[in-house]
Parts: structure tokens; sequence; C-alpha cells
């Protein structure tokens, strides 16, 4: 094939000799200049480098923030080889086409032959690891210290790289960067706001509607609009940060726990399903996104990502396979496992219940170094093999716990050297901790971390702390906060408004981070380098203490949520409607409902929503049992994809239960309350219960139980896309 040359402009095509001489003076004139201001020109030639590249994920990640300055780009960004930004050239390679390392488009590859030698990955030294968490430790320091200063550059940060996206300039901010203008031009508001703009970019509008750098896949949420998981715009900046505070929570960590990077996790882990938007777009859960990184398996990024479960078992998606694959592998290294975890409570303990379940299989494949025939993924049997071979003795020990009596104590006896155990016990979660506790005997249980699909927030600064004395320190660095203060009235929570938007008065309430106060309830309100503005995270949190300038937060739960298992999140409007879905089934019957309420039973693994009704029953015709049955299936059908998907696909909530209680038991329940204080004439019946003594009164008139026969139905996606194909 003949190269195509560009032709030469005439008037370059002879060069006369005075202009040779001309340019040789002057290319010897800049050799001069530059060997002699050496220093002054490359501070320059840093300075551009990364003025050019500041909103890059590279040096984002790394927390260099817009500074050109030498002292600050030698103190935060790492010495590299080509192994530590491998997994970034692999993304360009496959595809990936935001600004990693460079803010102009990667036009081609140059590629270099590497010695052998070099081509194993080096490991950190203990020397490396004790910098690197010094480091991490000053950047908290540093950060708790100028908060205020920290979040305007932050805010100014998001505003300046997402100047000319379509909704900035819809809301007229035109530029500005100070936060007086973003307050005074821009709204508070909910999911249900931006839907309609969600709704484009998921139908495939590339357009720079919330930020100028492409989306990269959609987040799914755990909170649910209209019955269905809300989606989270997210940029691999985003997901970036995510890791980084990750990093620091190790940090922070390993202050209580030395040498924790010579030992290894044994953390139960597990994808979610994801779909595909009709644009194309990837949404799935944070968490998935997160395992399915580059970063995630990463010990280069994070010395302490050493983990006993081979990622080919944590990307497996069946369920049983993934479970039975890493308890193995968690079994089988139990001697160099330092810590035990899952995301969540309830997660640690299904994995428990699994090995009640099947620990006389997995001490067999122990023992003959075999992997049980129902392991059927080909990468997850080869990932394993590589691992297991013959340990009779382990085998018999292990069985040796497992076949007493009592499981108390069942996590420190069968890992010995575990240090503590990584899981979330805030808010819903609380409700799991005498479980925790009775497994592991004493073990901290540690809640490292406060995030959500939105974003990642905080961190424990003092993980070892008592459950109930959690609090998260709210990094500075992750996205603009604002707080809308809560107030109680006699108990209760009421938010500054209970309508969807807030008018110019109480949005006037909105407080910075430096300006929260001790004691005081807040709704936490986000603005994101993924193109959230002012968004209403939901959460309410009360201010319990500072790290230096930082306010220190206690997560007291999600706003309106009564009922919640796992992921789950089911509100009062929600259960009602359920509720008034499932009587429909009583009407041949003359019967209908005259009261209710609910409670999450934890004692059952997994746990499960139960609802206790009392019944006006005017027909002669007795209610046969499959019909309460399928007025659990119906109140399950009636209820948000979150919690079908958790019934249906992930198997982590159990069936509903409905218990009917004799006539007049909603009086006794009344009289009970009200002897405990509370006002007759402002009395009314709870929709949930969570005090024992209310349970026990209740569970004391149940006349009769019933399941739900079967899982609701539940789909992969958005009920939307799913009627579109």
């Amino acid at each position: 094939m003949e190269r195509i040359i560009p032709e030469v402009p005439n008037s370059l095509k002879k060069a006369s000799d005075c202009s040779i001489v001309e340019l040789n003076k002057k290319c010897l004139q800049f050799i001069e200049e530059v060997t002699t201001n050496v220093d002054e020109v490359q501070r320059r030639v840093l300075a551009e480098i990364l003025s050019r590249n500041a909103n890059v994920e590279y040096l984002q990640r790394h927390d260099l923030n817009g500074h050109t300055d030498r002292e600050i780009f030698k103190k935060v960004m790492p010495v590299i080889t080509y192994e530590d930004i491998q997994s970034d050239i692999n993304r360009i390679a496959n595809g990936d086409k935001s600004p990693i390392l460079c803010s102009q488009p990667i036009s081609g590859f140059l590629t270099r032959t590497i010695p052998e030698a070099s081509k194993s990955p080096m490991k950190a030294t203990e020397g490396s690891i004790v910098e690197e968490n010094k480091k991490a430790l000053q950047f908290i320091e540093e950060v708790t210290i100028n908060v205020d200063e920290v979040q305007k550059r932050v805010l100014a940060e998001i505003l300046s790289q997402n100047a000319n996206v379509e909704y900035l300039q819809r809301h007229d901010l035109n530029g500005h960067t100070d936060r007086e203008t973003f307050k005074k031009v821009m709204p508070v508001i909910t999911y249900e706001d931006i839907q309609p703009d969600i709704n484009r970019i998921a139908n495939g509008d590339e357009s720079s509607i919330f930020c100028s750098q492409p989306i990269s896949e959609f987040l799914t949420s755990s909170g649910t609009s209209g019955g269905e998981r809300k989606l989270m715009p997210t940029i691999p900046e985003e997901i970036g940060k995510r890791f980084q505070l990750r990093g620091l929570v190790m940090s922070v960590i390993s202050q209580f726990v030395p040498d924790l990077e010579k030992g290894k996790g044994m953390y139960f882990w597990s994808i979610k399903s994801e779909a595909k938007t009709p644009g194309g777009l990837t949404a799935r859960p944070v968490l998935t996104s997160m395992y399915k990184s580059p970063y995630f398996n990463n010990n280069r990024f994070c010395p302490y990502a050493n983990y006993t479960s081979p990622a080919e078992t944590i990307l497996c998606p069946d369920s049983y396979q993934n479970m039975y694959s890493q308890m193995l592998c968690g079994l089988y290294q139990c001697k160099e496992v330092l810590s035990v975890g899952s995301p969540f409570a309830s997660g640690l303990i299904r994995a428990i219940q699994f090995l009640e379940k099947h620990w006389s299989l997995l001490c067999n494949d122990i023992r003959m170094g075999t992997l049980n025939t129902q392991i059927t993924d080909q990468s997850v049997r080869e990932s394993v093999m590589k691992i297991l071979k013959p340990d009779p003795e382990l085998a018999d020990s292990i069985e040796a716990e497992c076949s007493r009596d009592s499981w108390q104590g069942i996590i420190a006896r069968l890992w010995p050297n575990t240090k503590y155990v990584a899981v979330i016990v805030t808010g819903s979660m609380s409700q799991y901790i005498p479980t925790l506790d009775y497994y592991s005997k004493g073990l901290p249980l540690v809640s490292t971390m406060y995030g959500s699909s939105e974003c990642f927030f905080g961190i424990n600064l003092n993980p070892f702390c008592k459950p109930s004395e959690v609090s998260y320190t709210l990094i500075p660095t992750m996205c603009y906060f604002e707080f809308a203060p809560i107030h109680r009235d006699n108990g209760i929570i009421n938010s500054i408004s209970k309508s969807k938007s807030l008018n110019e008065k109480e949005q006037n309430q909105l407080v910075d981070l430096v300006d929260v106060q001790i004691g005081q309830l807040y709704e936490l309100v986000v603005t994101t380098y993924s193109g959230l503005y002012r968004y209403r995270v939901g959460d309410v949190l009360r201010v319990v203490g500072y790290k230096n300038n930082a306010p220190q937060f206690y997560f007291v739960c999600r706003e309106n949520v009564i009922l919640s298992i796992d992921s789950d999140k089911t509100d009062e409007a929600e259960l009602q409607n359920a509720v008034k879905n499932a009587v429909h089934n009583l009407i041949p019957f003359d019967a209908n409902v005259t009261e209710y309420t609910s409670y999450a039973d934890t004692a059952t693994i997994p746990g499960h929503y139960v609802l206790f009704w009392e019944l006006n029953v005017n027909g002669s015709t007795q209610i046969p049992p499959s019909v309460f049955e399928d007025c659990c299936l119906t109140i399950e059908e009636s209820l948000n994809s979150v919690y079908r998907q958790g019934r249906a696909s992930d198997k982590s909530i159990g069936p509903l239960e409905i218990r009917i209680v004799e006539i007049g038991t909603f009086d006794k329940l009344m009289d009970y309350c009200v002897s405990l204080g509370a006002s007759l004439d402002q009395y009314k019946t709870p929709r949930c219960v969570k005090f024992e003594p209310l349970v026990e009164l209740l569970n004391s008139r149940v006349v009769s139980r019933h399941f739900s026969p079967t899982c609701p139905n539940w789909v992969p996606g958005n009920k939307q896309w799913n009627n579109m194909n």
C-alpha cells in the first residue's frame, strides 16, 4: 500500500543560506538558555504538565488536587514502575477513553521490551508500607485541620471541571465556582428532581448533562424510586476516590494491628446481578463495580489487599459456588487469617450458617485435596486447586470444632489468629450484633467506612470502639458536604420539610461541614465529582465529636425506613400500599385487616419481614391458610426491586410471614404504650415495632402463622427497560 505523505508548503521547500544560519543560531541560543536556567525551566515544565492534566484520574487518585508546585508533587506522588500503572494501561488498551493518565486522548501505544526480571510484581517492603501509612495518616491530619479551605477547593474544582455542563447552565451558574453563588442559584434536590436527566443518559444521550467527563456506568442504589433502584451516574475518577478511602481505612487499622500486611483477610464477597441500560451503560451495585475494578485485588495499590479468596471465587455469579469456594479457601488458609468479614453483618452471619450446613463436605475436600463436584465453574475450580492440597490433620481439627454442640466463638476457634471482624454494624445492621458476638466470642466488631452509591463519605478513626460508639469522620476531599437540620418532636425524627422540595427558607438553613453543632441531627446533602449537585442522600446523622476541625457523625438511620434485613429499605408508605394490595385476597370471605404492624425478625437466618394482622371477619366461611399465603406473596410482589432481588436472587431475605393475632391485641398494645408515657390523644399504632416487650406482647397473642409460598418475581434491570425489550 502506498504511504500518504502530507504535502510540504512551497515556502518551506527551499531555505536560503541566511535562514539556515539564523535557525542554527536560534537553536544554539535555545540550548544555551535552557542549560543556564535549568531549575527554572524544570519548574515550569512540571507546572505545565500538572496544570494540563490537573483533572486526570491518576493525579486525583493521589490527591494532588490541582497543585503544580514541585514540593507538593514530590510529597504526594509515588515513584513508580511500569507494573504500578499496568492496570491503568490495560484499561486504556481495552477501550477506556476517560482521562486516566492524560487530559488529551491517547493516540496510540509505543512498545518497549521489558527485561524478564522486572515483569514480576515487586512486593511492598516493610519500610515502604510504614512510609505509606505515615503519609496516609498525615493526609488525614492535614485535611481534618484545614476543613473549610479543603471544602472550598473541592467545590471550586467540581464546578470548574463541569462549568459547561447542561445542568449547571440550566440553573444559570454561569461558570461561578464560589460557595455563595452556588448556594444562591442551585436548588437542593432529590432523585426525583433529576430522574428525567438520568433517564436521558440511560437511554443513550452522551451530551454533558451532569458531568464534563463521560459517564462510565450507573451505580444502582439500595434506595428506590417508584419501586426500582435509583441509578447514580459515576465516572472513573469517583471509583478511584473510593479506593483511596479504602486505603486510608487500612492505614488507620494498621495503628491498632501491627504487621497486618503479613497475614490475610478472609472476606465473603459476592457480585450482584447487573444490567445494561437501553443506551448500553452498565448498571450495577457499587460493591460489584469495585470487585470488578482492576484496583480491587491489586496489592501493589494497597499492600493489605491480600485475601484468602481468589478473584475468580469472588466474581462467580452462582451464590452456592461463590460461598462454598470462598469458605473452603478461608478454612484451608485459617492459620494465616488476621481478619474476617463481609460488607454487612447479615452477610457474615449467612456465611457462618452456610458453614453449619456444609462443614462435612468442606472438611472432606480439605482432607482429600479435592473440590466438590457441585463446583462446576471452571475458573473457580482452577483458582481453588492452585491453593488446595490434601491436609487430613487440618480437616480433623475443623471437623472436631464443627462437631461440638455449641458454635459459640466458632470464628475465633476456626481462625485462631483473627484480630477483628470487619462488618458494618451501624444503622439497621445493629440488630445483628448479639448474633455476631455469639459467633465471634468477644472479637472486636469493626465498622470501618461510611458511604453510599452516591459517594463514599468518611471513615471510622477509632475502629476498635464499641459498636454503639461508632462515629465517622467525613473526609473533606471526597465531595462537598452540606447539612439540613432535623428536629425531634416527642422522640420522633421530623425532617425540615415533609415535601420533596425545600422552600427558600429551608434551603437557607443548610450549613457547611465546619458549621454543624454537637448533638444536632442533620440530613446529609452532597455535591459530587460525578455530577450530583446539592443532592439529599436521605441519611440522618448526629454530630458526636471532632477530629481536629472535622466533625464526627453517628449514623442514626435512613430517613423514613421502617424495615430492613440486608440492603433492602422499606418505608411506611410502601408497606401500607403492599398491605392494601394484599387485603383484596380477603374480600371473598367478607374480612378485612383492622390493624397491623411489622418487625424485622433476624432470629432466623436469613432474616425476614413479619407482619402482625388483627382481622375483622364478618363472613361465615373460614379463611383457608392458602389465602393468607397468597396475602404474603402479594405483599412481596408489591415491595421494591431491592427487596425482591434479595428474596429471589441473592437469597439474603427469607419468606415474608403474616402472624394473625387475637381480636383486641392492638388495644393491649396501645394500653402498654400509654403505660410507658405515650399520650392517649396522640397515640397512633406504630407500623414497625423494635422494642422487645412490644414484640413479646404481640407474639403472645398469635393464633396462626403463614409464610409466602414462593419467591416474588424479579428480573435484573429496570422495569421500564424490560418493557422496552
